[in-house]
């Protein structure tokens, strides 16, 4: 039985800010448990819903060497749906009413003090994992001391990291003189080959820099970031480790977006039967959301945080023009004052057309999956995305930018081959994406039967976690030998 260790700084069930928990979440669940064992560690969240702390189970306590004196370290454990997750508990770094703060410092602080914690309690849990798989700068420290530090411990010779981006723009990057004691690793370590960066300590550059495999949420993305546009400074450090730099695009979990199953959604449907049952989830948010009612009007989703990387730009440069068209659009999301405003005033002058739902909802969000004809994503960069991957699940057709993961999942429409599961444009251009949109209102309202067709390969299109996760077993097994 080989041993996978997930570390990371947030997973579903127990706590979530965004698609990082999911993956966390989703992932070791679908590892083949014949031969894996997969266990995760967080840290203990004193933000936590009641409901989850209350399955969590004490195990054991110590005191670790930590910035210039000695830390408490609690150890909890919970299993959940098969998987063993262990917490760590330190109430002087986990006990905001936020997972994150604002302060870098002190989040360096505090994830440095998470990751030699989540490796000194492996004796006490008498846990050796094969691989640690680390996720995002929060764990990024990991392979540097796995490398560097705990290796004259015989328990933990041997042990191999991979290191996952999920996005690069987030680095736990701060000015080396205040956190070279909170790191704990000697001077040399704050060089240009190792843990600096542009004058500051970036501890994601440090799961880069000795990790021995990296991955990234999709192949596209793997591509981009060793490119300067998208690379955020790191660009050198992953075209010189291209050799271990692998995309494997995010699943999604197909029992919680399941239009057979959805209790969110009014009407339930699946591939044989959209063509009938659909159109009801349509007239259901029509009416909820005060459009007008209307079967044959063109339904266009939005869910989405309102912020310059989504798009919202060339949306908001186009959007009299759209509003012109015989469209609907919903949208759902908070963010950038900005974009919330811009959204509440088309919906104020187009009231029977615009539907802005400033404010996130779970619930809704299925119901604009399941009601829409389409769903909008033109993204500036996406490492993976999960939104189109939930449209594509309810058969509402996805109009992306080729980005990242969005390039690598959703398939353009071709007209002569009939073939595609979308429509996408290339080029960051808000008419580019007018004229991608108007394309699909075509395909829409005068080739219904195309449409349909399109509709059809895009719900028989897997990404299910179960694809993701034989990819990452060929990984460890290749990283194991």
């Amino acid at each position: 039985m080989k041993k996978i260790l997930f570390v990371a700084s947030e997973g579903v069930p127990f706590i979530k800010t965004g698609g990082l928990a999911d993956v966390v979440g989703s992932l070791p669940k679908c590892i083949d448990s014949r031969y894996f064992d997969v266990r995760v560690i967080l840290p203990k969240y004193k933000c936590m819903k009641p409901a989850m702390q209350e399955k969590l189970q004490y195990v054991t306590h110590f005191q670790m060497d930590y910035n210039w004196g000695s830390a408490y370290v609690g150890v909890f454990e919970a299993v959940e749906d098969g998987i063993h997750y262990y917490f760590i508990d330190n109430e002087e770094y986990f006990s905001g009413p936020k997972p994150y703060t604002d302060d870098p410092r002190y989040e360096i602080e505090r994830y440095a003090y998470f990751s030699r914690a989540a490796l000194s309690i492996l004796p006490a849990i008498d846990f050796k994992p094969d691989v640690i798989h680390c996720h995002d700068w929060q764990t990024g420290l990991i392979p540097v001391y796995v490398k560097e530090v705990f290796n004259g411990n015989e328990f933990y010779q041997g042990i191999k990291t991979v290191f996952t981006i999920h996005n690069l723009k987030f680095q736990g990057r701060w000015c080396i003189d205040q956190v070279k004691g909170i790191v704990g690793l000697p001077d040399q370590f704050y060089t240009s080959d190792k843990l600096e960066a542009y004058g500051d300590v970036n501890l994601l550059k440090g799961g880069l820099v000795y990790a021995d495999a990296i991955t990234t949420v999709s192949d596209t993305y793997a591509e981009e970031i060793k490119t300067a546009f998208f690379g955020e400074g790191l660009d050198g450090l992953l075209c010189a480790r291209s050799g271990d730099l692998r995309g494997i695009v995010n699943g999604i979990d197909y029992t919680d977006f399941n239009p057979e199953t959805d209790p969110h959604i009014v009407k339930q449907y699946d591939a044989s039967n959209f063509r009938k049952e659909k159109i009801k989830n349509k007239r259901a948010l029509q009416a909820e959301l005060g459009l007008k009612q209307d079967d044959k009007k063109m339904m266009i989703g939005l869910v989405s945080r309102l912020t310059d990387q989504k798009g919202l730009d060339l949306i908001a440069y186009v959007m009299d023009e759209l509003c012109q068209d015989d469209i609907q659009l919903v949208v759902l999301g908070t963010g950038e004052e900005r974009y919330e405003n811009m959204f509440r005033h088309f919906a104020w002058k187009y009231g029977d057309k615009v539907s802005a739902n400033i404010f996130y909802s779970d619930a809704l969000s299925h119901k604009i999956y399941a009601a829409c004809d389409a769903f909008l994503m033109p993204s500036l960069f996406e490492p993976c995305g999960l939104s189109q991957l939930m449209s594509l699940r309810y058969g509402t057709l996805p109009i992306v930018r080729e980005t990242g993961g969005l390039k690598d999942t959703v398939q353009p429409y071709n007209v002569y081959e009939g073939t595609g599961t979308g429509f996408s444009f290339a080029n960051y251009n808000a008419h580019e994406m007018l004229h991608t949109i108007r394309f699909a209102e075509e395909v829409y309202y005068k080739k219904k039967r195309e449409w349909n067709k399109i509709v059809d390969r895009a719900m028989a299109a897997d990404f299910s976690w179960s694809v993701s996760a034989k990819k990452y077993q060929e990984m460890y097994d290749w990283l194991i030998g």
